[in-house]
């Protein structure tokens, strides 16, 4: 009998990359304490940062407090999530885990192109501090997001038609420019400016004491509104900063960009004009990642863990897994977690043994 030991193989997994909003007070830290053993990587963003007079993203995860007004800021929050994220993902246990994707939301798309290789770490961090930096003179319109979903995670189709209406009348006020930016699970997230969101905001019932809520700090992307920025960033950021992807892309209408067929001019008309200025549909970009390749897990790299929500209402709005309500997910989760988020401990556990 033969009684060699074969080992089992690897997990297949899609790689989910955050966006703004994800390095909040619980995070400070976040590098020192997990990736105090990578300097190499975090030396490429400092020194970046130091030669255009910017605070280092190790100053900035080393400060005593939070800052709102400092760790928010788009020329700082940005390079700390890609920091933060890139080494998460260089964490990942690669002997244990295929990854076959890799996605992001809204700035996570930017990180998603440095982790599957269409960027190298120098072209990564140019091209995300200086689209991080575009507001440093004033942020350009603002964002809120605001539920479609009941208590059970499911999509509510006739508040989602009413909020569309609602959508419609805020945009017929006068000087009001409001649209649909980020398609976030059970949310939808609108840019606009000041008189377009308080259109909207007037139309739109409150829920939970919170919604529609107002996010902070946050430009009016993926609307028309950042026109402009598109056409400054391509010529602050050249086509050669891109490569073709080692691991595929899906981006932010679930196209799939291919590392033989990628086309590189493409891909930085993609990265630097249409999503700039287009809806970045992030439930469709999970749908395509688990009906395209249909993964053991998700991983979502740090920091923070705020997408996993957005993640698991996009898989109940498929019935993945047979997923109907966000009592199934739980109890999924509590059994064979299919989500791993390596904001949470436990589940970072998992990312980084494979078991």
């Amino acid at each position: 009998m033969n009684t060699k030991n074969t080992k089992s193989p690897k997990k297949t997994a899609v790689v989910i990359c955050p966006g703004r909003g994800t390095y909040n007070k619980e995070e400070l830290g976040y590098l020192k304490r997990l990736h105090h053993d990578k300097p190499e990587l975090i030396a490429i963003i400092d020194d970046y940062r130091q030669q255009l007079g910017q605070m280092t993203i190790t100053e900035l995860d080393s400060m005593d407090k939070y800052s709102m007004r400092q760790h928010t800021a788009g020329e700082n929050a940005s390079a700390l999530i890609y920091a933060c994220a890139l080494a998460d993902f260089k964490t990942i246990n690669q002997d244990e885990y295929d990854i076959v994707a890799v996605t992001g939301n809204s700035m996570g798309w930017y990180i998603a192109l440095a982790v599957a290789g269409a960027l190298d770490q120098q072209a990564a961090i140019e091209l995300i501090n200086t689209m991080g930096s575009m507001m440093k003179d004033g942020v350009i319109g603002g964002q809120l997001i605001y539920p479609i979903i009941d208590e059970n995670w499911q999509q509510d189709k006739k508040l989602v038609e009413q909020v569309m209406l609602w959508l419609a009348e805020a945009q017929q006020v006068e000087n009001a420019q409001v649209h649909i930016s980020i398609h976030l699970g059970g949310y939808l997230v609108f840019g606009g400016n000041k008189v377009g969101l308080a259109a909207l905001q007037q139309k739109l019932p409150v829920i939970q004491d919170r919604y529609p809520m107002n996010l902070f700090n946050h430009a009016a992307f993926h609307t028309p509104l950042l026109t402009d920025v598109a056409i400054k960033a391509k010529t602050l950021l050249a086509p050669e900063l891109f490569n073709k992807p080692n691991i595929p892309l899906i981006d932010g209408q679930g196209k799939v960009w291919q590392p033989y067929s990628c086309d590189i001019i493409q891909l930085y008309h993609y990265t630097l004009g249409t999503q700039v200025v287009a809806p970045y549909d992030f439930s469709k970009a999970i749908e395509v990642a688990v009906k395209e390749f249909a993964p053991d897990k998700v991983i979502i790299l740090g920091p923070g863990a705020t997408l996993g929500g957005a993640v698991a209402q996009s898989l109940i709005k498929q019935q993945w897994l047979a997923l109907n309500s966000k009592l199934d997910f739980i109890k999924l989760q509590k059994s064979a977690p299919f989500i791993l988020a390596m904001g949470l401990e436990e589940q970072r556990q998992q990312v980084i043994t494979g078991e």
